[in-house]
């Protein structure tokens, strides 16, 4: 693994996005100044569009990591670490944020990671409100308002990777350094970690302003943050903060306008999760012009991981080379039947269809598997490739995850450079309505369960309340939180809120129980929160900055849990 080079002052130097305009930046902050960007026409639009523009489709680190083609890789990174998402090899890309590896430790390129492309982000947002000033004019009041939400979200995220502890638990645990406009970089140099309090305080502040210079603004697509976002944004920050009464207002105010995914959406064997409907509050797009794409067979992306169906084009580590994702064993067989969302799953019983062979050995039965398939696939033969085919990890494919569909249409399926051309959600209207659904039950759990029971039943007709108590070996949450949990664990499977959650309920991980499909050696369960949620911060950051802490490196268990009971 690579060691590290940069500290948050390195990069704060020199960020993603260029004018292709601007010829020389002042020294010191590296951000253009005014009269720079009054010069060079359409400048100052380049780099709002550039905040959300850098987030997608280029290698932000190094062109060595296949995993490194935007915001979406967090996603896996995050939710690899709990239970809910399992990975089919030790050697899978995102092996070492599964596995607890040595490399998370403070010396290596993964730290250097996260902490090298969210202050790139930041910086972005930072160059566009030192142009806009404290009071914007009316020419530069939308710019400030998306970098200010923009600034908060990218904010939010590290608060919750680095703090080892959630604000609600520790007021006083700390976050990261923050960084502003108007931070030099003597400051850089002793910037201490912010705490909670100070942190979450910091982007309400900036989600107030957002709010206030995004009234009115009509975006033309998802792909940048409008007042909708910056509600829903602050409905994630109220619920970190347990603040049920602002938790409920913003989430409600965030869902006007949008409508919940139907079954024939979710389940759709084109489309499904890989274009905007009305649900998607905010996403992006790849496009065939993204250096993820155009480079390294286009392995380096988002689809390549993500979606089965595209063996024809003999690309892509899940669909060809035997990397996949699947689901918590455990997790999919408390779906009811009755829910649809567990069709979006492969059943782990369809690995037990087996016949013998001319040898007289037991071999899965491939013709009697493909027919299963078809209750998920229009290509069952490339599902069952990717499975018994593909080359690393064991024979199987129980637990495959098909919700995020191959792009493109039937072209897709063959031609990876138009497969994997998906958009990818980063906000939908059905966490809004479980934000709005927890809030109001942990003010009045009787309308809560009346809130939750009616969503439930647009994914489950059948279902009933209170049977989705598992607790994760935090007993201090109550059911009703519990089942909330559950259906954010379903609802938003793979979309990056695994370990925000764990964290926030203060939750252990179970991996190790009868029949899991967890790789042998890390079957861990573990009580709390696992070290390793939190990230460490790279060394290189608290030797320029000396009032930087350090969170301590993980530890990887020693050896499997003992299977837990259910």
């Amino acid at each position: 693994m690579k060691k590290i080079l940069f500290s948050a002052i390195a990069v704060t130097l020199g960020a993603f996005m260029t004018t292709g305009c601007i010829q020389e930046l002042s020294p010191m902050t590296d951000y253009a100044t005014k009269d720079q960007v009054n010069e060079a026409p359409g400048a100052y639009q380049n780099l709002v569009d550039g905040i959300t523009s850098s987030m997608l489709g280029q290698f932000l680190y190094s062109t060595d990591y296949p995993y490194d083609y935007g915001y979406p890789t967090f996603f896996q990174m995050r939710d690899v670490m709990g239970q809910d998402i399992v990975i089919d090899d030790a050697g899978h890309w995102y092996q070492t944020w599964y596995t607890c590896s040595t490399a998370l430790g403070p010396r290596y390129a993964v730290a250097q990671f996260p902490w090298t492309i969210y202050y790139a982000w930041i910086k972005n947002c930072n160059t566009v409100l030192s142009l806009a000033g404290d009071e914007p004019d009316e020419s530069h009041k939308t710019g400030a308002g998306i970098a200010l939400a923009m600034r908060a979200m990218y904010y939010m995220d590290m608060a919750r990777m680095f703090a080892p502890k959630t604000y609600a638990l520790d007021k006083q645990a700390e976050t990261v350094p923050i960084i502003t406009e108007k931070t030099t970089v003597d400051e850089m140099r002793n910037n201490p970690r912010a705490t909670n309090e100070k942190m979450w305080a910091f982007i309400i502040s900036d989600l107030d302003k957002a709010e206030q210079y995004l009234e009115g603004y009509q975006r033309k697509d998802i792909s940048t943050p409008d007042q909708s976002v910056v509600y829903g944004l602050k409905a994630r920050a109220y619920q970190v903060m347990e603040d049920w009464a602002n938790a409920e207002k913003y989430a409600k105010l965030a869902q006007e306008g949008y409508t919940m995914m139907s079954q024939e959406e979710y389940l759709n064997r084109e489309t499904g999760f890989n274009t905007p409907n009305s649900s998607w509050m905010f996403g992006m797009q790849f496009k065939s012009t993204d250096p993820v794409i155009v480079g390294n067979d286009a392995d380096g992306s988002w689809g390549s991981f993500m979606y089965l169906e595209v063996n024809g084009s003999g690309c892509g580590y899940a669909s060809s080379y035997g990397y996949q994702f699947s689901i918590d064993r455990h997790l999919y067989e408390t779906i009811p039947a009755t829910d649809f969302r567990k069709k979006c799953f492969v059943d782990f019983a369809i690995d037990e269809l087996t016949t013998t062979n001319e040898e007289g050995q037991t071999v899965p039965d491939k013709e009697a598997i493909i027919e299963k398939l078809k209750a998920y696939s229009d290509y069952p033969e490339y599902v069952y490739q990717s499975g018994y085919e593909g080359g690393v990890g064991p024979a199987t494919v129980g637990g495959f995850s098909l919700k995020f569909r191959a792009a493109g249409g039937a072209a897709g399926h063959t031609n990876q450079y138009i497969g994997f051309l998906g958009a990818v959600p980063f906000m939908r209207v059905e966490e809004m309505k479980l934000i709005e659904i927890e809030a109001v039950g942990m003010q009045n759990e009787s309308k809560g369960i009346e809130l939750l029971t009616d969503f439930a039943k647009t994914r489950d007709p059948e279902y009933v309340y209170g049977k989705h108590n598992d607790a994760y070996n935090n007993q201090s949450t109550s059911a009703f939180q519990n089942e909330v949990w559950w259906q954010r664990r379903v609802e938003l499977w793979g979309e990056g809120f695994a370990t925000f959650d764990i964290k926030r309920l203060n939750k252990g991980i179970i991996r190790s129980y009868a029949n899991t499909n967890h790789l042998e050696t890390f079957r861990w369960n573990t009580q709390t929160p696992p070290d390793w949620m939190n990230l460490c911060i790279v060394e290189t950051e608290t030797m320029n900055n000396t009032a930087c802490t350090n969170n301590p490196t993980p530890i990887a268990p020693s050896s499997d849990s003992d299977e837990f009971i259910w």
